[in-house]
């Protein structure tokens, strides 16, 4: 009998994958499971099969990203026009290329500066709105504050925004729209109204843009387009935008709470980290492996028959590029389940793996590197304002991570 596809983080460490993947990898056959989509598919769990087949050709991404966890998925729709995360081929190189520059390494680092700027603002922000400590020697117990609203959301809106030339002040109504569209509890009227308005928002900002150019993205690669004789049309421009815009705060937002809840519960790792600034890059990649936080894999669908394991897998059958299974792979990572920050992880698939490996992830580095370096210098007693048992996970979104995340610290008298 054919298993179910695990949606569900185990009850005893939110950090840690389903339990079911670990089973899997013992397999010399990859797994078959039912989806929440309505068909079978093949679940790559191992780490070198993973990098193998979502590198090879013979598979197509026009499939929504995670629309195996969506129920009763519409897998027959046809392709939004210029999605770059599901055009194949051609089409898929020609978006690539335009946009590739943008996110270029050298680009990233000329926006370390600002991206520092802001995360102190933010530190700065929650800082100013903890109330006076009361008159007594010692010190006094401040907040509690939601780190997710008031610090790790706000720095990815507010990166985003300013790369995409799309005002902050609009950031709830595209906040609000992101989070319905991630959910994954199947497509609902409420889940429709999300995706026209955001969509129509794009539309007007791209409008703007083709009439008054300015130093944004949008407005770059309207002009690059021009220049190279391919213009992107209204719709790929849309779809662009409305992916960089959801895909640029979502990810490294819930990133930089369950990251701060993982080291706050790993205090001996977030004392390494501490204790030497420098070691913080490499402690990023571990992060991004050991929380995996899009964490239902990647979803591909066959277009000629290929071999995995000791299984033949069928053109227009299914695969799931279990991430979070691969970067707990311990060929690869010993003692995977364990954080452990002076790991060498580089070579993490957190940000999947070939040609649609994601193109955002310098950015989401940088703004984690930013955050980590300086959060706890900060606000070095920071930690939980509730018992770590009461707080509340994201698990029927794509993008893994705390619902919310009560912190407190000491502020001196």
């Amino acid at each position: 009998m054919t298993e179910s596809f695990p949606v569900r983080r185990p009850s005893g460490c939110p950090f840690d994958p389903a339990p079911e993947y670990a089973g899997y990898r013992r397999t010399e056959a990859p797994a078959k499971v039912s989806t929440p989509a309505g068909v079978d598919a093949y679940v790559i769990s191992r780490y070198d099969d993973v990098r193998t087949l979502l590198r090879d050709t013979r598979l197509s991404s026009r499939l929504a990203p995670s629309e195996h966890v969506v129920p009763d998925a519409d897998l027959d729709r046809e392709v939004e026009s210029g999605s770059i995360l599901q055009a194949d081929g051609a089409a898929h190189k020609r978006l690539r290329r335009m946009l590739a520059t943008e996110f270029a390494v050298k680009r990233m680092e000329a926006l370390r500066p600002r991206v520092a700027a802001m995360v102190e603002e933010r530190i700065d922000a929650m800082l100013d709105s903890s109330p006076t400590p009361p008159p007594r020697s010692g010190p006094a117990a401040d907040g509690p504050v939601d780190l997710v609203q008031e610090f790790a959301l706000p720095i990815p809106s507010l990166v985003i925004c300013e790369l995409l030339g799309v005002p902050y002040a609009d950031r709830d109504e595209f906040q609000e729209r992101s989070a319905q569209l991630v959910r994954v509890d199947g497509w609902t009227e409420e889940s429709q109204r999300a995706s026209d308005d955001l969509n129509q928002y794009i539309v007007g900002l791209v409008l703007a843009k083709q009439a008054h150019r300015e130093d944004d993205i949008l407005s770059r690669l309207i002009t690059r387009g021009e220049e190279l004789g391919t213009p992107l049309s209204i719709e790929e421009l849309v779809s662009v935008g409305v992916t960089l815009l959801i895909a640029g705060h979502e990810t490294t937002a819930n990133m930089i709470a369950l990251s701060t809840l993982a080291l706050l519960r790993n205090p001996a790792q977030l004392d390494l980290l501490r204790s030497d600034p420098s070691t913080v890059p490499a402690a990023v990649e571990e992060l991004l492996r050991y929380l995996s936080v899009v964490h239902f894999g990647l979803f591909r669908q066959v277009t000629d028959d290929l071999t995995v394991g000791s299984s033949t897998i069928g053109a227009g059958d299914y695969l799931i590029a279990a991430l979070s299974s691969a970067n707990r792979d311990e060929s690869v990572f010993p003692d995977p389940d364990r954080l452990d920050l002076e790991r060498d992880a580089a070579a993490h698939v957190a940000f999947g793996f070939g040609p649609h490996q994601c193109i955002g992830q310098q950015l989401a580095r940088l703004e984690l590197q930013e955050v980590f370096t300086r959060l706890f210098a900060r606000i070095p007693t920071l930690r939980l304002a509730v018992p770590f048992e009461e707080v509340d996970y994201r698990e029927n979104t794509l993008v893994y991570g705390v619902t919310a995340l009560p912190v407190t610290w000491d502020v001196p008298i």
